[in-house]
């Protein structure tokens, strides 16, 4: 599950990057991944939105829907 988990958070990186962000794996223990988020992400008031229902809404609906993402 770990290597299908990483190549999606690598689709969605592009989206990330086109708003001047980007993020980071620290990371994936069975279904828990943490996540580090980067640039212009990092500071972003909406930084646990994009977590919790951007990024973990993602894996949960397209890998597995026990999967828990957290920020660092």
């Amino acid at each position: 599950m770990e290597e299908r988990i990483r190549a999606k958070l690598n689709e969605l990186r592009s989206m990330l990057q086109a708003d001047g962000g980007d993020m980071e794996v620290v990371r994936i223990e069975g279904s828990d991944v943490q996540l580090k988020l980067k640039g212009a992400c990092a500071g972003c008031p909406h930084a646990l939105v994009t977590l919790k229902q951007g990024i973990e809404r993602v894996l949960r609906d397209q890998i597995d829907p026990s999967i828990t993402v957290s920020g660092e």
